[in-house]
């Protein structure tokens, strides 16, 4: 699974997509978000991106740990559904 970096901003959006699109061409199928404290519209754009390289592979990017303010720009950009079949939130107790 991809460690992605903590900050996920335009300042840091080149290394973060280049570092995920060599996980993902190396055929890692899961992205760990937990560590991520910094996120802006880069950080969907990245997401998005790395997306589109796992299905070109064939796969199905799964996200794990989704914190709460990049779902939340997800969701105002309207892109959640295009993320989500392959996201897994392992971050909450299960009931």
């Amino acid at each position: 699974m991809f460690q992605a970096p903590a900050d996920l901003t335009f300042k840091h959006a080149r290394f973060a997509l280049e570092a995920g699109l060599r996980a993902i061409g190396s055929g890692v199928c899961g992205v760990d978000l937990g560590g991520v404290t910094a996120v802006d519209s880069s950080a969907v754009a990245v997401l998005l991106a790395w997306q589109r390289a796992a299905k070109e592979r064939g796969a199905m990017l799964a996200l794990h740990n989704m914190p709460s303010s990049l779902d939340s720009l997800l969701a105002l950009y309207d892109v959640r559904p295009l993320l989500q079949a392959g996201a897994a939130r392992v971050d909450l107790p299960h009931h």
